[in-house]
């Protein structure tokens, strides 16, 4: 089965607007990150074709939610752009494992119990990357922000570990993890 990413956004970002231009940039820079995170793991053997696809459409959510300062005017909250995605892509009929990267790479993944203990507007159940290419794709998305005031703000592993544990602590542990275990730390 061949996807085109782009055919996929454009069904619901017209091409003109400045949401899909936010879109597809970001997809891209993080599809190149994937990639050379990918090339850098490759004894671990991860699947290329499928993150190039799945780096693009990890994002597509987020026009459902509300996120003015990126353009976002739909009316769910930001933080379920990533389980909204997964939806789209789900309807859609594609593979489950694209839609499971768009659910599992907000944050460092969502555990059931930061849901619940957060009253977090997402179903009780974990959203935390399993596979290597949900992992890939989810650490190159915190090295470049959607937003236009921070978009060309050069991210280190220690600025994504700070934000993240403004988020909570056990996303900046899992980010931690991940950079010893994939040798990252000169990302």
């Amino acid at each position: 089965m061949t996807i085109d990413p782009i055919l996929i956004i454009e069904q619901f970002y017209p091409p003109q607007t400045q949401l899909y231009q936010v879109l597809v940039v970001h997809s891209r820079i993080v599809t190149q990150k994937s990639l050379e995170i990918a090339e850098h793991l490759s004894g671990l053997d991860p699947d290329v074709e499928f993150i190039k696809t799945a780096a693009m459409l990890h994002d597509i959510g987020i026009f459902k939610t509300r996120a003015l300062s990126i353009g976002c005017t739909g009316t769910d909250p930001y933080i379920r752009h990533g389980y909204l995605g997964r939806k789209l892509l789900d309807e859609l009929g594609l593979p489950p494992e694209y839609g499971l990267v768009c659910e599992r790479h907000t944050g460092a993944g969502i555990t059931r119990e930061n849901i619940v203990s957060n009253t977090l507007p997402l179903p009780p159940r974990d959203m935390v990357p399993q596979s290597l290419e949900e992992k890939i794709i989810c650490i190159a998305d915190k090295y470049h922000s959607k937003n236009p005031k921070y978009s060309d703000q050069k991210m280190t592993v220690e600025s994504i570990l700070e934000s993240l544990e403004k988020i909570d602590d056990s996303h900046a542990r899992r980010f931690s993890g991940w950079v010893k275990e994939f040798n990252l730390k000169q990302w």
